[in-house]
């Protein structure tokens, strides 16, 4: 890792976007630094290409303050920090609770925690940022999936607030994004339902949101906003 450099955080980077996020990062130069849940060939990939891996469980609170002290023990410093972690639960008859609570855990505890216990790490660096990535259901609800979106919207609420928080040393925003990239057991009939419902009707690919990180990370008079990608879904 560049000692020139501080490093970038990603939360959630064995796959998807994190995954594809962080590979661009470690392109460009920028030391960045990821969690797992799940030890994947992609860690090991991102290990091989100078990213520091730290397991972590965002699940609970200790796990959560558990990776805290595990990542000020081993950066002193840190150029941005992207929230980027997720679980996708729906609710299930005698376990809404449970998955109440893992969602805010997940979603808005481990933002919350992470964004106190590391400000300092930020405030060492020249340029700081933190970006959260919310989710564009949080704009209308969810009927199958409630907890998910409402702990969603609560991350967008903590974006706010952190903003005014910490302005104006260090910039805070959010990234709120609909239909990104389909899984590959996605059938046909659900890709074309999907797609109808944004303006634009594609699968734009991770690279939209990377892209959105990079304005956010390069703008100097950002703070406090959400960034919707969504191709226009509010629009139908």
């Amino acid at each position: 890792m560049s000692a020139d450099l501080a490093p970038i955080l990603i939360t959630g980077a064995s796959q998807r976007i994190g995954l594809y996020c962080a590979q661009r990062l470690l392109d460009e130069g920028q030391p960045v630094v990821v969690t797992y849940r799940t030890e994947r060939n992609s860690i090991e990939h991102l290990r091989a290409q100078g990213a520091l891996a730290i397991p972590a469980d965002f699940s609970s609170e200790a796990g959560i303050l558990e990776f805290i002290e595990t990542l000020k023990s081993q950066v002193q410093s840190l150029r941005a920090i992207i929230h980027n972690a997720s679980s996708w639960l729906a609710e299930q008859p005698g376990h809404e609770a449970e998955t109440f609570q893992q969602m805010t855990n997940v979603h808005m505890l481990a933002p919350y925690l992470i964004n106190l216990h590391c400000a300092a790490l930020l405030e060492q660096s020249p340029c700081a940022d933190i970006i959260h990535i919310t989710d564009d259901v949080a704009r209308k609800g969810s009927a199958k999936h409630i907890a998910y979106c409402a702990s969603k919207a609560g991350l967008e609420s903590l974006n706010l607030s952190f903003a005014a928080k910490y302005a104006p040393y260090i910039k805070v925003n959010s990234i709120a994004p609909a239909l990104i990239m389909f899984n590959p057991d996605d059938d046909h009939a659900y890709r074309s339902k999907a797609l109808k419902k944004s303006a634009l009707g594609i699968e734009p690919g991770p690279d939209v949101i990377y892209q959105s990180i990079r304005y956010l990370l390069d703008s100097p008079y950002t703070t406090g906003t959400t960034l919707t990608v969504n191709g226009g879904r509010h629009l139908k």
